[in-house]
């Protein structure tokens, strides 16, 4: 570790996942090189990926990343949920880097001050910035970046409490401002419903399901509010749809879903999980 840099300490290392470097190499190696996809038509703008303990959805995880592998972006934006409650609606690190066992990955802090503009001139607020947070969904995707991607990238972390259209829709179009003309990728970490019985959870899950493979970023949000489905990141998942649809993306393949109950055994109460990938067929359009 550069003792230099200002490091964000993990608070989930060794407990969410491994703090073994090379056991953690490997297990994430053997969920991506289980995840068969299919063959996917178009160039990769993102992905949304589950974000619990490793054991428990990082082989739904695994398909997620496998559609990443090998793809070169200088900057990766991952978002995710802020289960804690501070009281601003979108949040990122005041660090100058994250680490996990596997290394040191640094905050892209001109693109935080960029999508900061953005977000004051459009929302009149910007990013939040919070040192030594306790948050797990955005950290625990990390991991998986640094054994998928092809060679080094910086991160922009954003953590998103909002819930609302006119938010996160904001925050997705200054994110595509952003990140236009640059090799970039989107993450959207969450999971999906929680605590239900399995026959239950399928057919919530299946409703954001939905809306996620028709591209529908408001229909993600309105699921809840309807009582048909459920998301808990669902604000930072319409913000990466609405992000990559200006960027040019055009459809969303699901590829794969399960819940806890296929690892604990229990179906009584049960954590949905969910891998997509988001992909453009125009060629002529680049991130």
């Amino acid at each position: 570790m550069n003792s230099k840099i200002d490091i964000r300490p993990s608070p989930i290392a060794g407990k969410w996942y491994t703090d073994d470097p090379e056991q953690l190499a490997n297990s994430i190696d053997h969920f991506i090189n289980d995840a068969h996809l299919p063959k996917l038509i178009g160039e990769v703008v993102g992905v949304m990926a589950p974000h619990a303990g490793h054991i428990y959805s990082g082989a739904v995880a695994g398909y997620a990343f496998a559609a990443l592998r090998g793809l070169q972006p200088d900057v990766v934006a991952v978002v995710s949920p802020m289960h804690y409650p501070y009281p601003q609606e979108l949040l990122t690190t005041g660090h100058a880097a994250y680490e996990t066992p596997l290394g040191i990955i640094p905050v892209d802090h001109e693109a935080l001050q960029e999508l900061d503009k953005q977000l004051e001139q459009n929302l009149g607020f910007g990013l939040a910035r919070i040192r030594r947070d306790p948050e797990h969904s955005l950290e625990i995707e990390l991991p998986f970046l640094q054994r998928t991607l092809g060679s080094e990238f910086k991160l922009l972390p954003l953590m998103v409490r909002a819930q609302d259209a006119e938010v996160t829709h904001v925050l997705g179009q200054a994110l595509a401002k952003t990140l236009q003309g640059r090799r970039a990728l989107l993450v959207a970490s969450t999971d999906l419903s929680h605590m239900y019985p399995q026959s239950m959870a399928d057919r919530l899950d299946a409703e954001v399901l939905r809306c996620v493979e028709v591209f529908d970023p408001a229909g993600v949000l309105m699921a809840e509010e309807l009582g048909k489905g459920f998301a808990c990141g669902r604000g930072a998942l319409a913000a990466v749809l609405w992000a990559a649809k200006d960027l040019g993306a055009d459809s969303v393949k699901i590829l794969q879903h399960a819940t806890s109950g296929a690892v604990t055994g229990d179906l009584t109460e049960v954590v949905g999980y969910g891998a997509a990938v988001i992909l453009r067929s125009r060629q002529e359009q680049e991130i």
